[in-house]
């Protein structure tokens, strides 16, 4: 009856991530990753993976979009709310239980953090020399006074635990610092990253309770865009994260505040889930799809060099549709995009359905069993082939969307490669 009633509460969760629109494609490959070991000879080799490598140098594929997760058995300062490990909090108890699961660490009793960063190696091995993940920490949520909000923290990854682990395993990882802009020390711990070979910084408004349009975030802006690091900010609707702020944090014009500034600026997923009040008609606005906010943000001339978008988790059955037509059809956005994988989603199972895609038209029959089969294995190997298969009308992601290592790189090697005319390619 435990086991029933847990499986019961598992369905409500994954069900409330998939979506109605997908519900009767889902849980397609069931609710748990098996976890496969060795991706067998015959799928490694198959044409649709050897397809989906053409035109792609595996040097310059940095997987964008990939969390950190764990306990803190390792001493590294991971830390989860007490509501991730209370069966009185279901919700926030089932997404640790899923998320870890999803990344093969969910046996690993007393080293749950080393397990989910030797599954990532699996998985990077089974792609192809060269390749890449780029790490996120997590910051902890803060109040408009600067102080640490613990309580609406759902987890924290410490900057120091992203850049250790990139450090020990430097041929697989690079990573990404998560900073709160309303710390009293922002800049400072901001110039500190840069310093210990971050890429970037990423935020999730909601859950971190950071309104990127407040004026508390200028001085952070202004050491962006000095230091040319970008800005990775989820906008939309968030599901996987508990959020205890304002859902509107996440609306993608409260961006518009960091372009303005200087700042490379990355929206995560495009916006493509969820609603938010259309701000350019007022505080009061009607609310639309956020994609179409995002949509209008990158059609707007003035963003043309600062704005861009990732593409991690569109194909989840939540956000597979018409923004993810739209994508593939904007092939003058392409040259805007950055693959990433969104790990570990790829592996939580009930979130993605080729049967569906295949239902709406964006992926061939003939390649969804293929597909099914090797993200039993690698989800991040599927992930990357899937999106190289997607086709809406006819059109797919141009190459140069996963050819993402020269965006990151540092500002010096970028200057030298736009004086020489040639910001394509970045030398190993």
């Amino acid at each position: 009856m435990q086991r029933r009633n847990f499986l019961l509460g598992a369905s409500a969760f994954a069900a409330s991530g998939a979506g109605i629109a997908g519900w009767r494609y889902w849980p397609e490959q069931g609710l748990w990753n098996p976890c496969g070991a060795r991706l067998p000879g015959r799928l490694a080799g198959h044409e649709l993976v050897a397809a989906a490598w053409e035109g792609i140098d595996p040097a310059q594929f940095w997987d964008t979009h990939a969390h950190l997760a764990g306990t803190g058995d390792s001493g590294g300062g991971i830390w989860l709310n007490p509501r991730m490990q209370s069966v009185f909090s279901p919700a926030e108890y089932l997404r640790r239980i899923f998320f870890l699961n999803a990344g093969c660490a969910h046996e690993a009793a007393g080293s749950v953090d080393r397990a989910y960063v030797e599954r990532m190696h699996n998985l990077i091995d089974g792609l192809r020399p060269g390749t890449k993940m780029m790490l996120y920490a997590f910051e902890r949520a803060y109040d408009e006074t600067g102080r640490a909000d613990l309580e609406r923290t759902a987890f924290y990854v410490p900057n120091g635990y992203a850049r250790d682990t990139a450090r020990a395993h430097p041929r697989y990882f690079e990573w990404i610092a998560s900073i709160h802009p309303y710390r009293a020390d922002c800049v400072e711990a901001l110039a500190e990253a840069r310093r210990d070979g971050a890429r970037g910084v990423k935020w999730l408004p909601a859950a971190m309770g950071i309104d990127p349009a407040s004026p508390l975030c200028d001085r952070f802006y202004a050491a962006l865009a000095r230091e040319n690091l970008p800005l990775i900010s989820h906008a939309g609707e968030e599901r996987a994260v508990v959020g205890h702020y304002a859902h509107d944090l996440g609306n993608p014009l409260r961006l518009r505040r960091a372009l303005d500034a200087g700042v490379r600026v990355v929206v995560a997923h495009c916006a493509s889930m969820g609603t938010d009040r259309d701000l350019d008609r007022g505080e009061n606005g009607p609310y639309v799809a956020s994609f179409g906010l995002f949509a209008r943000m990158m059609d707007d001339p003035r963003h043309a060099n600062r704005l861009f978008g990732d593409i991690s988790a569109i194909t989840q059955i939540n956000r597979a549709g018409a923004a993810l037509a739209s994508i593939l059809a904007r092939a003058d956005w392409h040259a805007r995009l950055l693959n990433g994988s969104d790990y570990p989603l790829p592996g939580l199972m009930p979130v993605f359905s080729v049967e569906y895609l295949v239902s709406i038209g964006l992926l061939d029959a003939s390649a969804a069993p293929i597909l099914s089969e090797i993200r039993t294995y690698n989800p991040l190997l599927f992930d990357f082939v899937l999106k190289r298969h997607v086709r809406s009308a006819g059109h797919a992601f141009d190459a140069q969307v996963f050819r993402t290592r020269d965006f990151f790189a540092d500002p010096p090697r970028l200057e030298r490669l736009a004086r020489r005319g040639d910001p394509s390619r970045v030398p190993s």
